[in-house]
Order: C-alpha cells, then structure tokens, then sequence
C-alpha cells in the first residue's frame, strides 16, 4: 500500500503546482509571452476583431475570430496553429456610394515557439523564447495570401519592481508584393506592463507588425492599450484597442477575447 501511495501523492502534489500556476496568455497584445503551456497540455486562445479605415475615398470595416490553439511537446517547446478564421470586409466608396462585402476564411498558420531561458528578477535576466511560423495559402480568395510565408520572432521579458514588467519582439518575415516579387520585412514592438492586483493587468504597447518599403506594402505599426482578468487560473478574458500609427495602418481597432488552458 505505501508503494502505491508515495507515486499518488506525488502525482497530486505535481497536479496542484501545475494548477496553482496562472495561464499565460499571447492575447492581446502583440508581443508574444515568453512562457509555453506544457508538456501535455492544450490552450485555446480566441476572440472577436473589429477594425476600421478611411483611405483615398474608401471606407472599410474588417471583422476576424483570431484564434490561436497550442499544444505542449515538452515543458520548453510548443507546437501552435493559428488563423484569423471568419473574416468578414465591407468597403464603401464615398465618392460612388457603391459598398461591397466579401466573406470568408483567412489562412492558418503553423509554428512552434521554444522557450529557451527562464527570467530571473533579481539578476535583471530575461525570460526569453523563439518563435517560427508559416502562414499558409489555405484561407478564402479575399483573404489568402501568396503562397507560404514564414517569419522568426525572438521574445524578451523582464520582471520590474512594484509589478511592472517590459517585454520587447523582434522578428524578420518573408512575403510577396503585389508584384509576386519576394522581400524580407522587419517586426518590432515593445510592451509595458502593470499587475494592478493577482487577477487584474493591463498593458501598453507600440507595434511595428510589418516594416517594409513603400513598394513592400509600408510600415504598419499601432499604438496599443488594453486589459485582462483572470476568472481562475486555467480561464481568461481580455479587452484591447489599437490606433493606427502610420497611414498604412488601419485606423481603430478593437477586440475582446477568451483563453482557456486544459
């Protein structure tokens, strides 16, 4: 009996540290937690997007359901797919007052994110992991881009006294123009944030989402602010809202979003 006991309380003793310890979320801000979820273990990151834009005589309002699923290979590696799923446009030209509206799904993408360094407060050490993505040709005609499209993200995360923390992504991606000519972009954001109480943050951010030339698509970049609530330590949800920062950028943003850990 003492045999079979020791593995049992053992495995409970693990079972409660793995749910003593919050979720860790990559919504909704830009910059990616440095944090996996796993090994083992399956997160569901979704939401509902809305962003609207005035540009050279057209209105337009784009609603998504970015979603996110990730899965633990290991307690530092995690495989991920994401997609901005049911995506809907409407366009309205002002000078015609001709509005068109197009439906459908946008790409998924698949990745892994490996974290590859603890953080440690007192010593000023980063939390630090390594993100690889491809996006896929798999979405609706309206929403699909060309062909695969990977990118590579380094995450950075400090711990700062009286609950502030700072967390910066730099990244490179690969895409076409409207050329079908390939080029390489940038990716550049950092974010501030504040644990007001266990369950209450909110955070501040600056995102370059594509830095490109003018003949790559323009430098696309917004100025981000937002909140999350934890409801229990496997469950939560969250609010964002973005201002575009240069003219290639959508205008006002907003979302709202759920995270569950099982």
């Amino acid at each position: 009996m003492a045999m079979l006991t020791a593995p049992l309380l053992a495995l409970s003793l693990v079972q409660a540290a793995r749910a003593e310890e919050p979720i860790s979320t990559d919504r909704p801000d830009f910059v990616e937690s440095s944090d996996v979820v796993g090994k083992g273990r399956f997160q569901l990151e979704t939401g509902f997007a809305s962003e609207r834009n005035k540009a050279d005589g057209v209105k337009e309002r784009l609603s998504t359901t970015p979603t996110l699923l990730r899965f633990g290979v290991s307690d530092t590696l995690e495989f991920r797919v994401e997609t901005d799923g049911i995506s809907r446009l409407r366009s309205e030209d002002t000078t015609t007052g001709i509005t068109t509206r197009e439906r459908g799904y946008a790409d998924m993408a698949i990745g892994i994110k490996w974290h590859t360094q603890d953080g440690d407060a007192d010593k000023g050490i980063p939390a630090m992991a390594w993100l690889l993505h491809a996006d896929l040709e798999t979405g609706s005609r309206a929403f699909r881009g060309d062909g695969v499209r990977p990118s590579l993200r380094a995450v950075a995360e400090w711990d700062l006294p009286n609950d502030w923390s700072i967390g910066v992504m730099p990244g490179l991606f690969v895409d076409k123009n409207e050329d079908g000519d390939r080029y390489v972009g940038g990716i550049a954001a950092v974010t501030v944030g504040k644990s007001w109480t266990d369950r209450f943050k909110t955070f501040f951010e600056l995102a370059g989402q594509q830095l490109a030339s003018k003949k790559n698509g323009g430098n696309i970049a917004t100025w981000d602010t937002g909140a999350t609530y934890l409801i229990n330590n496997d469950v939560q949800v969250d609010v964002s809202f973005s201002w575009g920062a240069t003219k290639e950028t959508p205008d006002f943003a907003w979302g709202v979003g759920l995270a569950v850990r099982f």
